[in-house]
């Protein structure tokens, strides 16, 4: 796998804008993990941390699935890799999990996000409504919280990856 990591735009309108500032923190998690085998991105390299590459690819899998689909249409699809058992069944990695499953997992429900916002404005809202103030989200606010959301993550992903194999950058 190598990656395709295009530049957001610089001048263009919101809602391009957003899209790639998102596409572009997608990339970037993609190219954290390029190169590296199954056992090395389940590792949990900054102790005393659980966190691993492969872990931060399945929660943003499930990440993209409840904002764009649960929260944004109101449709439940369920889990992906949680359960009442475990909430954080996606950050828990086993042996078993490979890169393969999680990688396609993750690029199907970005296929899926990329579907349930197509064709709407910044400005609709969502189904579901926030817990704190009982009121929807708007397609914008999603974009943005997704774009946070990984930013924040490939910060996580930069020392992971740094200390698995020195790699920097990107």
């Amino acid at each position: 796998m190598t990656s395709e990591r295009n530049e957001p735009a610089l001048n263009a309108g919101e809602r391009e804008m957003l899209e790639g500032w998102l596409d572009y923190h997608r990339g970037t998690l993609i190219a954290k993990c390029e190169g590296l085998t199954d056992e090395q991105l389940r590792t949990a390299s900054v102790p005393p941390s659980g966190l691993t590459l492969m872990g931060l690819v399945r929660h943003m899998a499930e990440v993209e699935r409840f904002w764009f689909h649960e929260v944004l249409l109101g449709e439940d699809q369920g889990v992906l890799y949680c359960s009442e058992d475990d909430a954080d069944g996606d950050f828990h990695v086993t042996e078993a999990d490979t890169w393969q499953e999680a990688y396609a997992t993750w690029q199907a429900e970005v296929a899926a996000a990329r579907r349930d916002a197509a064709g709407r404005s910044l400005d609709d809202l969502s189904r579901r409504t926030s817990r704190s103030s009982g009121e929807p989200f708007s397609l914008r606010w999603i974009y943005t919280h997704m774009i946070e959301e990984y930013a924040r993550h490939n910060g996580h992903a930069d020392l992971l990856r740094e200390r698995i194999d020195g790699a920097v950058g990107v």
